[in-house]
């Protein structure tokens, strides 16, 4: 298995990219291309990609971003390929996600994971993360109906 960052974003990891993100989540909408290129463009955002066997098996977005408190990293969209699972593919991501993390001189990696997905949690307990005892809350910025947040003059 050999997992590397997408350099460029080619025609075949576009198609990864798409087959994988769907998934991932059931609500996940598949990225478009120009999505997928700003990903790869972006400087804060490293796109993993796991080859199995000669082809795309898994992928991991690691988010490096500087806070007063130190550089801190954040592992997102681990997803492999309903027919690689259980060989090690997110483990192989997840591993090369801490080891540059690591090296970028992160102070903490974080990641968030459903306590339903048993194996994932097993995974990434065994990879030394630790459960925090935190809420972890979302705002959808343009919102749904109902939603109010004062603007600069403090009108809604």
């Amino acid at each position: 298995m050999q997992v590397y960052e997408a350099g460029t974003c080619d025609g075949e990891v576009l198609a990864a990219v798409q087959r994988l993100v769907p998934q991932l989540s059931t609500s996940a909408t598949v990225p478009t291309a120009e999505q997928v290129a700003e990903l790869c463009e972006a400087e804060a955002t490293v796109l993993l990609l796991a080859r199995l066997d000669g082809a795309i098996a898994g992928m991991l977005v690691l988010v490096l971003f500087r806070l007063p408190t130190g550089l801190r990293a954040w592992i997102e969209d681990v997803v492999v390929d309903g027919d690689a699972r259980g060989r090690g593919v997110g483990e192989a991501l997840s591993r090369e996600a801490l080891r540059r993390a690591r090296v970028a001189g992160a102070v903490t990696v974080d990641l968030t994971s459903r306590p339903s997905r048993v194996a994932a949690v097993r995974l990434y307990e065994r990879l030394g993360f630790e459960r925090r005892e935190t809420g972890v809350y979302r705002h959808r910025p343009g919102g749904t109906a109902g939603d109010s947040v004062a603007g600069p003059e403090g009108r809604a």
